[in-house]
């Protein structure tokens, strides 16, 4: 078996969910539950068929984030794993959402930083390991952090 790490593309202003599904349906199911989580969300989504005709199934709402999503897909590889890519929206306002879709089986990550996939490659397929989600720990929160992340929460209006 291989191990093979795949950098992930996106403007620095995208949010990225990645994670593993097990039906054609995924794709219609997922634009759904995108459209209906934020009014102003711009995604773009891409499934890779494991059996069939194994395609990389598409949709969204905006051109570029839906190509660069089947540009990650075909990038990763992987039979079953779903790529969705958002502006105008956090992960925050839809995970419960995609997490309630039927057909998804788990979430690999959710983030706007730098990312890398883990695939490994077997004489069945390629399938995803894991996740890299941008850098290690510098050090360990003091109080001024604290006060800098509950304002920072207040800012964007998830606390009080």
């Amino acid at each position: 078996m291989d191990i093979e790490v795949v950098p992930i593309e996106k403007p620095e202003d995208v949010n990225i969910i990645i994670g593993q599904s097990h039906f054609i349906k995924t794709v219609e199911d997922l634009y759904e539950a995108l459209a209906d989580s934020a009014p102003t969300i711009k995604f773009g989504i891409a499934f890779n068929e494991a059996s069939g005709p194994r395609l990389i199934r598409h949709d969204g709402n905006d051109e570029e984030l839906e190509q660069l999503a089947i540009k990650n897909a075909k990038s990763i590889g992987a039979g079953h794993i779903f790529v969705i890519l958002m502006r105008d929206a956090y992960p925050i306002n839809v995970m419960l959402r995609i997490k309630s879709v039927p057909e998804v089986c788990r979430i690999f990550c959710a983030t706007a930083n730098p990312l890398e996939v883990l695939v490994s490659e077997t004489k069945l397929g390629r399938g995803v390991v894991g996740v890299v989600d941008g850098g290690s720990p510098l050090g360990v929160e003091e109080e001024k952090h604290i006060k800098e992340r509950k304002e920072f929460l207040q800012k964007i209006g998830y606390k009080r």
